[in-house]
């Protein structure tokens, strides 16, 4: 194999980590393996899959950052309306500390924490058991398992055009005639759980027109309905009933907040998980359908409290 060889097939990217090229798969859809399909063929850009691949090395040592000690408060991970609408009654609150999110996806956000560039990761990470989320990937990412708080529970599902004019009911009618689609990030558990629903269903992810075309943001993915982009799109209720359009649920699922154990008490962090029990944060809460706060800021790990 060239070491100049600007982009690798899928037997070229088995054989320099390693694993079957159904394995390779896997790591695309499951661990965030950079890739793009051209033709119905996947392409991996070497210099991706090598920066994955160091990225990836579990027992690398996260170095000091002195931005964690500055004040101000670190977030990378998940996209949400609600959370973004929590970033922002944080920083009104306070301005001497303030809050900088990074919009990576829940697997960016994990990441971030090992190397410790956030104070907090943002995920929602279905498992492979299809019941429990976040835990195995902070296992197999984190050298300690961080502190998991939730921040909610949401309601995930198909935003699709008002009035349902292409008939979909299921993931299935993806793949029907006339219907288009745009996904989220291979990084976003929003895609995650879209592929998994794929995977149970009758249909492949090639038979699914616009299957590839991402955007970042659950927002972004209503407003390709709202525009005509797109006929229908993995998101939250909530965004659909921000747009005014109709939604299919899928699931409930657990949205956590994650925290490396020497950053817990952190006065940022503090912070930020007592405004969760604010009156006016969960006032803002209520303007939004698709959300459970039940078990909003209490501590799931490791007090192992059953949700």
């Amino acid at each position: 194999m060239s070491s100049s060889k600007k982009y690798l097939n899928t037997k070229e990217v088995a054989q320099l980590l390693q694993v079957n090229e159904k394995g390779v798969y896997t790591l695309v859809s499951e661990k965030g393996l950079p890739a793009t399909k051209v033709t119905g063929k996947w392409l991996f850009p070497r210099h991706f899959v090598e920066e994955w691949l160091d990225l990836s090395i579990v027992n690398l040592p996260a170095a000091a950052n002195p931005a964690l000690d500055s004040g101000r408060l670190f977030v990378a991970g998940s996209d949400d309306l609600l959370f973004q609408r929590a970033i922002g009654l944080y920083n009104s609150q306070n301005q001497d500390s303030m809050i900088f999110f990074a919009n990576i996806g829940s697997m960016g956000g994990l990441r971030a924490l090992r190397q410790g560039s956030c104070h907090i990761g943002v995920c929602h990470l279905l498992q492979d058991d299809n019941e429990e989320y976040n835990f195995r990937f902070a296992e197999q990412e984190m050298t300690r398992a961080p502190v998991f708080i939730n921040f909610s529970k949401r309601e995930q599902g198909l935003v699709i055009t008002t009035g349902n004019p292409k008939q979909i009911h299921s993931v299935s009618d993806l793949a029907g005639e006339g219907v288009r689609i745009v996904n989220r990030p291979l990084n976003t558990g929003t895609r995650l759980l879209l592929d998994y629903e794929i995977s149970r269903s009758e249909i492949s992810t090639d038979d699914i027109v616009g299957y590839g075309v991402e955007v970042n943001r659950h927002l972004e993915a209503g407003l390709a309905v709202l525009g005509g982009k797109a006929d229908a799109a993995p998101a939250i209720r909530p965004v659909a009933e921000l747009l005014g359009l109709d939604f299919i649920p899928l699931r409930w699922e657990r949205f956590d907040l994650l925290i490396n154990r020497d950053r817990f008490f952190d006065p940022p962090v503090q912070r930020f998980l007592n405004l969760l029990h604010d009156p006016l944060f969960k006032e803002i809460a209520r303007e939004y359908a698709g959300y459970d706060l039940s078990v909003c800021g209490k501590m799931i790990y490791p007090d192992n409290l059953k949700l």
